[in-house]
């Protein structure tokens, strides 16, 4: 068999179709052709019977386009040979039309209008609503199943495979129903352009019998009415058929079995039903119904539902008669029947985020929310510029917490906490903005960067921006913060794992230096304290080869993991430079010698490294002339920058971060030669 032809076959056959608008059929072929779209029709009623959800069929829209296009194009061909052959369209339509009139006309042409009615006023209209009405529900329902598909997931009652197809299933469904409601339009204009086609053929073939003298005018009524009812019948059956099909697809909902056991089994779970409907029939017999037909049919419906009652009073009796404690085992207990599943909740995310109610709007990509798109081009943002990939983030909401709050968590930790309002603007106002020209609004303060702000209605959009306030959409300013939360705590979410990825990455372009580094000079696990030592201060690891080749050089004798961050930030002191220089320039605060003294004097050494012994009168006197110092520069520039020498600049560091976390201090090797280095100020005692 030809598979390659197989896989053309429906192109082949709807190119086939079109063509047959134009070509003339033979009978014979006609007649194949109408066997063929009855058969069609069948099967495609079977198949919507058997099936157990909609999107089992979700090719339906599309075959419905295709069957009624083929109804269409039989419907020109036989109206061709109806009246360019004297009324003969084929045996087929022969046949049907005689078997149906069965010698009166009248009665014929009633039976098929009435055929037609039925398919269009109650199969084709009622299909039509429906599958409207589904496509709206299923569209509406989108957001809250995408929830609670997120609620399963954070409960571990999913993983994210599974997770996945979920919402893929859902975006199908809403395809689906949308696709139903448009393609059901094409069985009623099928239904509209039968009723034409027939009073084409009858009066039209009357017309040309009559002036081609093909007899006198009873025998020419009687040759075009027995081949309109044919080719009408041979047209509507069909088209009914596939009517019903579309009737069992749009009113299926989902369900474990097909509709054939779902009927047994429904109307088999109600016996007392049938028994009260077979002792109310013999009542009819009093109004004249026929009594025989009705005693049967009561006999029949009460015997039923007294032997299915039987059946279910036995089968509670044998549970009763069971274990004397049966215990109800829930979905959930029967999932955490498996120990893998349990320990799946030890699994803790990473980063995630949880919403309250009202900001569901902003994270639903099915009410047009883009909150993981840009959640995405921030980790491509940051793997740019930091060289780490973001791990994966769980976004999930929280009754806990106010409709208008977000809460970013980290391993589990809530880390910090905001709130905005979805139709409303951030604004924060120029420095020299004019009393005149300020905006009302709800005071508030920028969660990233603790910068007094505005939030602004939409309506006060245009004024706001003229007054030259800079207006942040509730979207950028939750991504804003999560950035912000990431960027300080980046060198946390660097895991083994993550480390381990990257030097596969690396071997990809420069294999030799991984097998030259690791772990014969040095194990992953140092390199990971590297690594987090240099995100910690905000030092970008992208370039990891540069990285390895210094460890390679100074493992060997150096051991103390500081130093080495030391040797690895001299290696990257041109990123450094440009990271915190501008314009060629880096203004920064000296630490004088006289310090950098008393810090030297008063290092200790262990066996695990070195730690910084100071009096904490001394701490006091050296934080005091640093704040000062720092307090003076602050209008000068954006981010203070100390300057060390190497020997201290790590432990001046650690001794700031625990008073002025957001302080860089630089040494004297992390700066490029190629910088000027202006001195704002001078650190002393």
């Amino acid at each position: 068999m030809n598979v390659k032809f197989l896989n053309n076959v429906v192109s082949v056959f709807v190119v086939l179709v079109i063509a047959f608008l134009i070509i003339p059929l033979g009978t014979g072929m006609l007649d194949f052709l109408l066997i063929l779209n009855l058969a069609l029709s069948l099967v495609i009623l079977l198949i919507t019977m058997y099936i157990k959800e909609p999107l089992e069929f979700s090719i339906y829209p599309s075959l419905l386009l295709i069957t009624t296009l083929f109804r269409l194009v039989l419907n020109v061909s036989s109206t061709r040979a109806i009246l360019s052959n004297s009324g003969y369209a084929g045996e087929v339509i022969k046949t049907f039309g005689q078997f149906v009139i069965g010698g009166n006309i009248v009665v014929g042409l009633v039976v098929f209008i009435i055929i037609v009615l039925v398919q269009f006023l109650v199969i084709t209209k009622g299909s039509e609503r429906v599958a409207e009405v589904s496509a709206r529900f299923t569209l509406d329902a989108m957001p809250g199943k995408q929830m609670a598909i997120d609620a399963d997931l954070n409960s571990g009652l999913i993983d994210e495979n599974q997770a996945r197809e979920r919402r893929s299933k859902i975006q199908r469904e809403a395809d689906f129903f949308g696709s139903m409601d448009g393609a059901s339009k094409f069985v009623k204009g099928d239904s509209i352009i039968s009723i034409i086609v027939t009073l084409v053929n009858l009066i039209g073939g009357i017309g040309v019998g009559f002036l081609g003298g093909q007899g006198d005018i009873q025998t020419i009524i009687n040759t075009y009415a027995i081949a309109t009812v044919g080719n009408g019948l041979m047209s509507q059956i069909p088209a009914l058929l596939i009517s019903v099909a579309t009737g069992m697809v749009v009113t299926r909902s989902a369900s474990e079995a097909n509709l054939n056991t779902d009927v047994i089994q429904q109307f088999m779970g109600q016996p007392t039903a049938l028994m009260i409907a077979g002792a109310g029939l013999p009542f009819l017999a009093f109004i004249g119904f026929p009594p025989l037909q009705l005693f049967l049919m009561s006999a029949v419906l009460f015997a039923l539902g007294f032997i299915l009652l039987r059946r279910n009073r036995a089968a509670l009796q044998t549970v009763e008669e069971g274990p004397a404690v049966i215990e109800e085992v829930t979905s959930e207990v029967n999932y955490y029947k498996n120990l893998n599943n349990v320990y799946d909740l030890l699994n803790v995310d990473p980063i995630s985020v949880q919403v309250g109610y009202s900001l569901l709007p902003l994270v639903d990509e099915g009410s047009g929310g883009n909150f993981l798109d840009r959640v995405v081009m921030l980790r491509k943002q940051f793997a740019d510029n930091m060289g780490m990939v973001i791990p994966s983030l769980r976004l999930s909401d929280s009754s806990e917490l106010n409709p208008n709050q977000y809460q970013i968590n980290l391993r589990g930790e809530a880390l910090a906490v905001g709130e905005v309002l979805v139709d409303h603007y951030m604004g924060l106002a120029p420095n020299d903005i004019l009393e005149s020209d300020e905006i009302d609004g709800i005071e508030t303060v920028d969660p990233a960067f603790g910068m007094p702000a505005k939030w602004i209605s939409d309506d006060k959009r245009i004024k706001a921006e003229m007054a030259g306030y800079t207006l942040i959409d509730p979207t950028s300013v939750i991504i804003t913060h999560l950035s912000e939360i990431v960027r300080v705590h980046a060198y946390e979410l660097l895991t083994r794992q993550e480390v381990k990825r990257m030097v596969e990455n690396l071997k990809k372009t420069n294999e030799d230096v991984v097998n030259d580094t690791i772990p014969s000079v040095i194990s992953l696990n140092d390199l990971q304290r590297v690594l987090r030592g240099l995100l910690k201060e905000g030092i970008p690891i992208i370039d990891l080869e540069i990285i390895l080749e210094t460890l390679s050089d100074y493992s060997p004798t150096v051991k103390d993991n500081d130093m080495l961050i030391e040797y690895v930030r001299q290696a990257l002191k041109r990123t450094i430079t440009h990271r915190y220089s501008e314009a060629g320039q880096l203004k920064v605060l000296s630490l004088d010698s006289n310090i950098e003294d008393v810090i030297i004097k008063g290092l200790k050494k262990i066996e695990g490294g070195t730690y910084l012994n100071l009096p904490p009168d001394m701490i006091q006197k050296i934080m005091q002339r640093t704040k000062e110092e720092v307090d003076k520069v602050g209008k000068l520039v954006q981010t203070p920058i100390i300057l060390t020498s190497p020997v201290v600049r790590i432990y001046f560091k650690r001794l700031l971060d625990q008073f002025y976390p957001n302080i860089t201090v630089l040494s004297i090797n992390d700066v490029d030669t190629n910088v000027q280095i202006l001195a704002l100020g001078n650190i002393g005692i």
